[in-house]
């Protein structure tokens, strides 16, 4: 037989294209139009129904960038239509090929109620199954006029203080018309079989039986009457499409998803209206298909609708009940994993969590976040903690380099625990169930002959959307179909089910989950990261204060609603494009200004906790909100500072050839003529920090251009050209006391100046610096560089609970992908029995690399990654003045980074009162760190203490209260009573003995008395 195939796969895609997809909707009535423009912000739904109307036309243009514009829609069913379906098709100006990323709308109907959004594959609205002619239609579209933002170039458009007034879009159609049912049939038919057709081996029969009844179906087509011939041509189709799956076919739990970002080329109030109009589209879909379920993470959005559409959150009450709409994810949003602090990620769960059990008695069980930039290694047990125990990612599939071996698999966490997690090799988290996407789906997925399985999530995201009708219509075509896996819609837990019940002995991946890509969200947008870990800092302190007053203070009322509604604002802006620095303009100075309220509140906060735990009087009061003693006040106590005894005063003198020496008995600093750091001597060691010849806290700049994604990626040869900022414009001893000395370095280079204060005090084995930039470079790289004379094979980096070691070497792929990494508060290279710490009190991006010296010395630098100036999505990102604290710690243990780091981020607070106040709680071991002290969530008074080992080994440490207790027990993050050892019943002197493992959290819960 000649082989005609190419000559019928063209004919369908055309004939479809031209003659069958345009028939599905005939006999077209335009709709009278009206418009409205909304001055300023959307307006609440009220008045856009109360506006005065102009009249409107299709084609007139309409929607300035970040504008609302109202349509009012009406008309009437022809009465020759009686009988037929009926659906309004509503067209603002659609580009089909970018769903979530443009112009949206919301059908409102008369008295307000949603019908339904409007989006490039969702544009109609029914009117009526069977009509009986003469039905009236009066619908309110409620359209938004994003601007696209999607091309990757340097844009204005991002922030509605800088983007153009002009008109983005047109009205293309407004009108009534039939819906041909059979068309539309037809349609999903050809589309499921030529997707399939055109995966399957071209010597494969089954792909020649589809194409002889594809060929057949079309002859079958009237092409001047596509509905009165479309069920004739289904006809032909009947076999092909009743053709069962292989036996051995890969079966595809589908799960409807819509992946909304919370903020990203878009601000939050916009997502507000994208929740909004994604789950009344997800609502009505529900309504016509009883088998269709959709999953949605993030409480904070479903919060949205709670919020601001309470009649359309009760339709969803309903469908949660029903168990077709499914909360997942148990976090208060998708937040970033890398940045995120200890106590914030566990937050997520919590109030994530409680969200859904409160609201709709739903406990979830698995955590979903597809679309991070790379996951903590600290997440299995929190994990765990929450009382969850699946997890799910997609991103891992973006990675640069390395294939990431499993698809189902146990993830080992920093503590050893294990949670069961699967990596759909679908690759993407909106899918459109096409043939193309699921044939992928089983031929990657890396467990055949051991699982069967796999989970997609589909629908239109990101920008939000969700499934469609015609996504259910290749659901239900593939559900047993020969050539295709097995679909079936379900719900998350019943496919994670099945996968561990049918590979429970799954493959173990210990470590992070780091993504090979997106490395410069480690660093984007400083102002937004330092506002994220001074936030999380202040609210470990009022916490703390406010704890230890309610306990101590008649009359001392604990601010519960006002910490609960600041740590889900602070939550929200953890998410993992706003953290990050992946967003427009608008979100980074929105995300500014709510950091400083933030600061402000909470600052009062911890101010009224002061006051009424000091009481009137003169004595001045230090207090210590680190976890561990300093300068004398022990953690969570006040009182008057006091030198250590024999602590030598810190000198100051010239340096032979320029520069200054400063010394404290315990370091002694050498800042040569330009102003670098070229000694860091420990003195008790007797050693030498820094490598021969070499200078530390040396400004480096590098260009930044990466091959796409600008906010989010720095690739590796960034580092190919390097400019180390040593031209001096000013140094001089700028503070000198016996106290402390501080040197101040200024610099210019570029567009841009720097000027940096060493700072060395007496009793102190850190060098301290505050480094203060203007900056207006762009596509350009700030670092700063520590040369350490330590021979490293690993580097330590602090992260949520613990710490990470990550190799230095570059001996396979896999490290040296990790050319970039992410630390918390400090990061620590050593050899035996020394080593140093780097620490910091807003950055997270780091590098360290290693060099064998002609002396056969090895030199291992460890560089802070402090400023990048890319261009998209926000074309000014990092401009202007920013001040950053670092610090360096010769000769330092992990136990000393983590007792500095808290310290660099904890500042003491000085209060005037009458009298020290002693530590609420106190624990014996230094290696068991207390995250967070707080009043339990349910009002009931019990005082909830967060703790954790903090050095990678087994300690046993006793946390001693300061007030009555009756009880103590260890719970989970939801502050629910957990069974285990951990925790032991309260002795005499009311203190509890802990056992901990390493890196373990433990949250007790004390039964006042």
């Amino acid at each position: 037989m000649h082989d005609d195939r190419s000559i019928t796969e063209h004919r369908l895609r055309r004939v479809l294209k031209e003659r069958i997809k345009p028939a599905v909707h005939s006999r077209r009535v335009p709709l009278e139009i009206g418009r409205w423009e909304a001055p300023g912000e959307p307006v609440p739904v009220a008045d856009g129904l109360a506006a005065l109307y102009e009249p409107c036309a299709v084609g007139e243009a309409w929607g300035p960038a970040w504008g609302t514009t109202w349509f009012k829609v009406t008309g009437s069913v022809p009465a020759d239509w009686a009988g037929r379906t009926v659906e309004a098709v509503l067209d603002l100006g659609f580009d089909r090929m970018m769903p979530g990323f443009q112009c949206e709308g919301l059908v409102h109907r008369a008295d307000g109620g949603e019908v339904k959004a409007l989006n490039p594959y969702n544009d109609w609205v029914r009117v009526a199954d069977s009509a009986a002619g003469g039905e009236q239609v009066e619908w309110y579209v409620e359209a938004a006029s994003n601007p696209v933002l999607v091309d990757h170039a340097a844009t204005y458009e991002g922030d509605r203080q800088t983007s153009g007034d002009q008109p983005l879009y047109r009205l293309a159609r407004m009108d009534l018309a039939v819906f041909e049912t059979e068309v539309w049939e037809l349609v999903q038919d050809l589309e499921v079989l030529y997707d399939l057709m055109t995966q399957l081996d071209e010597a494969d029969a089954r792909r020649y039986e589809i194409l002889r009844a594809v060929d057949a179906a079309l002859d079958a087509v009237d092409l001047g009457d596509v509905p009165g011939t479309a069920a004739a041509a289904r006809a032909r189709l009947t076999g092909v499409l009743a053709a069962p799956a292989r036996a051995s076919a890969h079966r595809i739990s589908a799960v409807g998803h819509a992946h909304i970002d919370s903020a990203w080329l878009w601000p939050l109030r916009e997502t507000v209206r994208k929740v909004s109009r994604t789950t009344s589209n997800m609502v009505a879909l529900m309504d016509a298909h009883p088998d269709f379920v959709f999953a949605m993470s993030q409480a904070q959005q479903l919060d949205w609708i709670k919020t601001h559409r309470p009649e359309l959150f009760e339709r969803i009450k309903k469908k949660i009940a029903d168990g077709q709409f499914v909360p997942v994810g148990g976090m208060w949003v998708e937040s970033d994993t890398n940045m995120v602090g200890g106590e914030a990620m566990a937050r997520q769960f919590l109030y994530g969590k409680k969200f859904f059990l409160d609201e709709f008695g739903i406990e979830t069980h698995n955590v979903w976040l597809p679309d991070s930039f790379g996951y903590t290694a600290a997440m299995p047990q929190i994990v765990k903690l929450s009382g969850s125990k699946w997890f799910l990612t997609q991103k891992i599939c973006w990675s640069q380099v390395n294939a990431f071996p499993h698809h189902t698999f146990w993830w080992e966490g920093i503590d050893g625990t294990r949670v069961f997690t699967h990596f759909p090799p679908v690759d993407t988290y909106n899918s459109d169930l096409g043939g193309a996407q699921l044939a992928h789906a089983a031929s990657n997925y890396r467990e055949k002959g051991r699982g069967s399985r796999s989970l997609v999530p589909f629908g239109w995201g990101d920008g939000g959307g969700g499934p469609t009708r015609e996504h259910l219509a290749r659901a239900r075509r593939q559900r047993d179909l020969e050539g295709s896996p097995r679909v079936e819609i379900e719900r998350p837990d019943a496919f994670f089910e099945k996968a561990h019940a049918e590979y429970a002995d799954a493959p173990v991946w210990a470590g992070e989950l780091y993504l090979e890509l997106h490395r410069g969200t480690y660093t984007s947008q400083a102002k937004t990261k330092q506002g994220n870990r001074r936030s999380e800092s202040l609210l470990r302190e009022a916490e703390l204060w406010a704890a230890s007053a309610a306990v101590r203070v008649p009359g001392y009322a604990y601010p519960y609603e006002d910490l609960e509604r600041i740590w889900k604002t602070v939550l929200l802006h953890q998410f993992h494009d706003i953290l990050p620095g992946s967003s427009i303009a608008w979100v980074h100075r929105e995300a500014r200004a709510t950091y400083a309220r933030v600061r402000e509140e909470l600052g009062g906060i911890t101010s009224a906790a002061h006051s009424a735990l000091a009481g009137e009087g003169t004595e001045e009061l230090v207090f210590n909100c680190a976890p561990h003693a300093r300068r004398g006040i022990p953690a969570g106590g006040a009182g008057v500072p006091r030198a250590a005894a024999g602590q030598q005063p810190v000198t100051v003198e010239e340096r032979h050839g320029g520069g200054h020496v400063i010394a404290n008995g315990r370091l002694l600093v050498e800042i040569d003529g330009r102003g670098l750091i070229v000694s860091a001597y420990d003195l008790e060691a007797r050693r030498e920090a820094l490598a021969p010849e070499q200078a530390a806290n040396l400004l480096q700049i590098h260009p930044d251009f990466p091959n796409m994604w600008d906010a989010w990626d720095i690739d590796a040869f960034y580092r190919n050209s390097v400019t180390d900022l040593v031209e001096l414009d000013a140094l001089e001893v700028a503070d000198a006391g016996p106290e402390a000395v501080t040197v101040r370095v200024s610099r210019s280079f570029g567009r841009s100046a720097a000027v940096q204060s060493i700072t060395l005090r007496a009793g102190a084995k850190t060098v301290d610096m505050v480094t203060e930039v203007d900056w207006h470079e762009t596509e350009k790289f700030l670092k700063a560089a520590f040369p350490l004379d330590v021979k490293a094979e690993r580097s330590a980096s602090e992260t949520q609970f613990g710490h990470v070691y990550r190799a230095t070497h570059t001996n396979t792929s896999w490290e040296a992908a990790k050319f970039e990494i992410c630390a918390h508060r400090w990061i620590h290279v050593a050899e035996p029995g020394w080593g140093t710490a780097i620490l910091n009190d807003s950055t997270y991006g780091h590098d360290v690399t290693r060099d064998v010296r002609p002396d056969g010395g090895q030199t291992t630098t460890v560089r802070l990654s402090l400023l990048r100036a890319p261009r998209y999505p926000d074309p000014e990102t990092d401009q202007g003045g920013h001040t950053l604290r670092f610090s360096l710690a010769p000769g330092a243990e992990i136990a000393d980074a983590v007792r500095e780091g808290h310290a660099l981020n904890l500042p003491e607070r000085v209060v005037q009162g009458a009298a020290p106040v002693t530590p609420l709680l106190a624990v014996d071991n230094d290696a068991v760190v207390v995250e967070a002290v707080k009043l339990a969530e349910d009002r009931g008074g019990d005082v909830i203490v967060r703790l954790y080992e903090s050095r990678g080994g087994r300690a046993t440490a006793r946390l001693t209260a300061d007030f009555r207790i009756t009880q103590a027990c260890e719970t989970d993050l939801l502050e629910r009573p957990l069974p285990g050892p951990a925790v032991a019943a309260p002795a005499a002197d009311g203190a509890v003995a802990l056992t901990l493992r390493p890196f373990q959290i433990v949250t007790v819960r004390l039964r006042r008395a």
